[in-house]
């Protein structure tokens, strides 16, 4: 994808500290390109590029729009220590072709449980940021069995100003209609359109089926987040079992910029048993 709408609103930050020096550490990491490791499996009609690392018990970790298994370089080797990790690039994005002319976050959250069947896992611990967030309450709400925990940074429920930053919304609406304007699009163009178009005009999950969702939930975003962090407490408080965690002075991209409290918090939340609050156990 070209560079102006590769990276999704995580990244973009991120990037432009490196804007002066010749390659970031997404480029020169082995993550996402790992020959050793990398594998290919028929998924529901497209070949799905993932990667494997670690053993221990079984943890999915989920993208954002428009990026790849490689923006985890910094959860991966702490979380192999004790997990078999599952990084997969999601349709239509990284390695993972799609020629296909429709994308939306249900087909992303089926073709996750798809790999999930296909490597024999009945049921894991799940990390999602960004879109990824959406996808693991979308594989949380679909496919109940398949998640033990799940963890999720930056998700959003709805695509309007009272879920997403209006600054940020704006800027997805606005790189969406200009990509759709452009007349005589390339291959790579209409693949960029219907990623694009998720940021725009998805998800649409309601209130209803967050009150579905089986497992406990940590629930994570930055006080300065493109997620307002009031949404973030919306989703919380309607998942059953769920934990708000809004880390202060932080905006997206909490998996790099706070890397070390963002894993060792996530890892605490799967090894810990998940704590109720009844009564006046509120005072505690």
């Amino acid at each position: 994808m070209k560079a102006s709408y590769k990276f999704w609103f995580t990244l973009t930050a991120f990037f432009s500290c490196y804007c002066l020096q010749a390659q970031s550490p997404f480029d020169t990491t082995i993550y996402g390109r790992n020959d050793k490791v990398g594998k290919y499996a028929d998924i529901r009609g497209f070949k799905m590029y993932y990667e494997e690392y670690g053993k221990g018990a079984p943890l999915l970790i989920i993208h954002g729009n428009g990026g790849s298994i490689n923006n985890f370089l910094y959860q991966i080797p702490y979380f192999e220590q004790k997990y078999h990790v599952i990084l997969a690039d999601s349709r239509a994005q990284g390695k993972s072709v799609d020629k296909g002319d429709s994308l939306s976050y249900e087909m992303i959250t089926d073709d996750l449980n798809a790999l999930l069947e296909t490597l024999h896992l009945d049921s894991c611990y799940v990390i999602g940021w960004s879109d990824g967030g959406i996808d693991g309450l979308l594989l949380a709400i679909r496919h109940p069995d398949k998640v033990k925990k799940l963890a999720v940074t930056g998700a959003n429920l709805w695509p309007d100003s009272t879920a997403v930053n209006p600054v940020g919304y704006k800027w997805a609406l606005k790189m969406n209609k200009d990509l759709e304007a452009k007349s005589n699009k390339t291959a790579e163009e209409k693949n960029e359109l219907k990623v694009i178009h998720l940021l725009s005009y998805e998800p649409h999950i309601t209130l209803k089926q967050l009150s579905t969702i089986k497992c406990p939930s940590l629930i994570i975003s930055g006080d300065h987040d493109v997620i307002l962090p009031e949404h973030t407490l919306l989703i919380a408080r309607n998942i059953p079992q769920s934990y708000a965690w809004i880390l202060p002075n932080s905006g997206h991209s909490t998996p790099i910029f706070y890397k070390d409290e963002f894993n060792k918090k996530v890892d605490e939340f799967f090894s810990k048993p998940y704590r109720r609050f009844e009564g006046l156990s509120i005072l505690q």
